[in-house]
């Protein structure tokens, strides 16, 4: 079974899961609500919220067995109304399942590019349907979850490109400008992220990162500033800059002015080296 890897800079594929399931736990009332991360197309069953028992604690559901295997394979979401009697899967892990008391279940499979990387479970103790409203929220939530490890994959897409090219051109100019393109990138995505603040964390601590170990200060700058000078730090135009982060040309021109402001400079390439100097970016 392939071993979950985690980056430096990436956090834990696992804790987003969990938050994911406290919220539907919280939201919808269901009694339980569990899942795990796809390895190899097996699912590792690692995170529970209402759980009663040990038994589903590091189960690993094989492909096409149980309504976790099948959801896998089938990448899509699956229900069982009464798990007891169900003829549609097989009853592999009846023993944890029905000692947790477990009867009523949606499996909802998390897909990035066309395969399962998690499933999120809804559970009742009783042998009825999940209801409508509870199924699409856990639906939206595996949707969320997609899109969240579909920008982590792409964060460590370009953080190996880099790596790469740091390691064929012995850093310099080359590597500085890698490493601009990750951050502003990362600070870009952001934006089109339903849990941005997290990408913003990893742009900054990648420029904190290659700024030293001393602690970085306190930022006067807002969120928005700091992603347009990430722009200007490229080399974009601040028509470019609006672009990339859907503005108007002239609100990009209101961060750079008040931004300068604060930061005490009289120009947008002043600014980007006070803002370095800083290590508010690389």
């Amino acid at each position: 079974m392939r071993q979950p890897v985690t980056p430096l800079l990436r956090p834990r594929d696992a804790d987003a899961l969990r938050a994911e399931l406290r919220r539907i736990a919280s939201v919808t009332g269901l009694p339980v609500t569990f899942g795990g991360e796809v390895f190899d197309r097996t699912l590792l069953l690692t995170e529970f919220v209402g759980a009663r028992t040990n038994g589903l604690h590091g189960l690993a559901v094989r492909p096409h067995s149980g309504l976790g295997g099948a959801t896998v394979m089938a990448a899509r979401p699956m229900s069982v109304s009464d798990y007891r009697r169900d003829v549609t899967i097989t009853h592999d892990y009846d023993g944890p399942v029905l000692g947790e008391g477990i009867l009523s279940v949606l499996a909802v499979p998390v897909v990035v590019d066309g395969q399962a990387r998690a499933v999120l479970y809804g559970a009742q103790r009783s042998p009825s349907p999940i209801a409508d409203r509870t199924a699409e929220f856990i639906v939206s939530s595996a949707r969320r979850l997609s899109v969240e490890l579909r920008i982590r994959d792409e964060v460590d897409r370009r953080l190996r490109m880099r790596e790469a090219a740091l390691a064929t051109s012995g850093g310099g100019i080359a590597g500085a400008e890698q490493v601009r393109e990750v951050h502003a990138e990362l600070r870009r995505l952001a934006a089109d992220s339903p849990d941005g603040a997290r990408l913003r964390d990893l742009a900054d601590r990648l420029a904190q990162a290659l700024g030293g170990d001393a602690p970085a200060p306190e930022t006067p700058l807002s969120t928005r500033e700091l992603d347009v000078l990430a722009q200007v730090a490229m080399g974009c135009t601040n028509a470019e800059a609006a672009q990339r982060l859907s503005l108007r040309p002239e609100t990009v021109k209101s961060y750079l002015r008040s931004a300068a402001a604060k930061l005490g400079t009289r120009s947008r390439h002043e600014s980007v080296s006070r803002a370095r100097l800083l290590r508010l970016i690389p």
